[in-house]
């Protein structure tokens, strides 16, 4: 059976967040957020009327709206202007809620619309889910296709540095070769010179 869904808000960087789920757990998955905002006082369930009914028309979509704004929950929305104004007029704005009781009148139980968002929301549970799989493929991918070159590259280079070391001993086993062969040629020079000086000594005399 589908769960009743709730409409919950935060605010994340330049936006403030909102979004219809069944409970606080799936809002902070939906918001990507890595901490318990609600635990920290930085989310809460909403009881606006506006804000509720824009949600619940996309149940499971993160809507957003300028940070510290009035305005509208879209799914696409332009980033914040005049930052610093607006920041200093959200804490303003904050702090006297903090004092101030919000009275929202609480929507009326639809159990029809209530059912629909709740079916909403699961698809767009399921849209998102799609979406992380072929984002975790893409990136399983991508570390295969990574691990592939490193592997190539590696290969080419143990091949290449058993080239070099074969050819390296072959130069080796020549120099050894070339440097006994000079030495015998050394050592019959030597006597042969001795053997012809002793002769030429001779002819002198």
């Amino acid at each position: 059976m589908a769960r009743k869904l709730k409409t919950y808000q935060t605010s994340l960087g330049f936006f403030d967040l909102a979004i219809a789920a069944p409970s606080m757990k799936a809002a902070l998955e939906a918001w990507g957020a890595d901490s318990n905002l609600f635990h920290q006082g930085f989310a809460k369930e909403s009881e606006d009327p506006e804000v509720i009914s824009a949600t619940m028309a996309a149940p499971g979509v993160v809507l957003k709206r300028p940070v510290g704004s009035s305005g509208t929950y879209k799914e696409q929305a332009e980033l914040p202007t005049h930052l610093a104004n607006e920041g200093r007029a959200t804490k303003a704005k904050h702090k006297s809620n903090d004092h101030e009781p919000q009275e929202h009148s609480k929507r009326p139980s639809d159990p029809k619309l209530e059912r629909k968002a709740a079916l909403g929301f699961k698809k767009e549970e399921q849209r998102r889910e799609r979406e992380r799989a072929r984002d975790d493929a893409a990136r399983q991918k991508e570390r295969e296709r990574r691990q592939h070159a490193v592997a190539k590259a590696q290969k080419a280079l143990d091949a290449a540095r058993r080239g070099y070391e074969r050819n390296a001993t072959d130069l080796k086993a020549q120099i050894e070769f070339l440097e006994r062969k000079s030495q015998i040629e050394e050592d019959r020079w030597e006597k042969e010179k001795a053997r012809l000086e002793a002769t030429l000594q001779k002819a002198r005399e």
